[in-house]
């Protein structure tokens, strides 16, 4: 049993020895690296933190952009003008709708009332009919372009607020409409 203590103790002391021999190596050898390893990293990473900021920062503010896009104070939309007695759209109104529609496109927040107009012509009854089928035609046509009917109020004024006072087709022609109005952002 001594025996074995004593060859136990041999060996632990051994072992500490060799152990500690390269340990003082090692110390010297860290010692040297880290002198050299704070001149390498002092070049390289400090341009990387900046450019990865500018690159996380550009997306954000494209994204807010598209987004909600500002709705002008200047925007305006067409007037749509219509056939004596008639509440179908005429082909060459379809531009001016169309522009109208790509207009809601883009400002999502916009919503309009859709005022319906007639000439002097006819009774007011059968002006405010005309006038309200004039104003749902352009509703319609602006919900299957794809703009959430949500957002589309519409009414007829029927002859009540003419463009043009005068009793001739010039000014009547004026008067046969439709008008948008801005009615408030959503």
């Amino acid at each position: 049993m001594i025996r074995q203590k004593f060859i136990l103790l041999f060996i632990l002391g051994l072992t500490i020895s060799l152990i500690g021999l390269p340990g003082c190596a090692t110390q010297k050898k860290v010692v040297i690296e880290q002198k050299q390893t704070p001149k390498e990293p002092e070049k390289k990473p400090a341009p990387q933190p900046q450019v990865k900021k500018q690159v996380i920062e550009v997306p954000q503010k494209m994204e807010k952009v598209k987004e909600k896009p500002a709705v002008p104070k200047s925007l305006e939309f067409g007037s749509i003008y219509f056939d004596f007695d008639k509440s179908n759209i005429r082909s060459d109104q379809q531009p001016t709708l169309n522009n109208n529609a790509q207009l809601l496109s883009q400002y999502k927040t916009v919503t309009i009332l859709v005022e319906g107009h007639c000439d002097e012509r006819g009774t007011n009854e059968y002006n405010l009919a005309l006038g309200q089928h004039r104003a749902d035609a352009v509703k319609n046509y602006l919900i299957d372009y794809g703009i959430d009917r949500s957002r589309i109020s519409t009414v007829s004024y029927g002859e009540e607020r003419p463009v043009d006072n005068g009793h001739n087709e010039t000014a009547w022609a004026k008067n046969r409409r439709d008008e948008f109005t801005i009615v408030a952002p959503k």
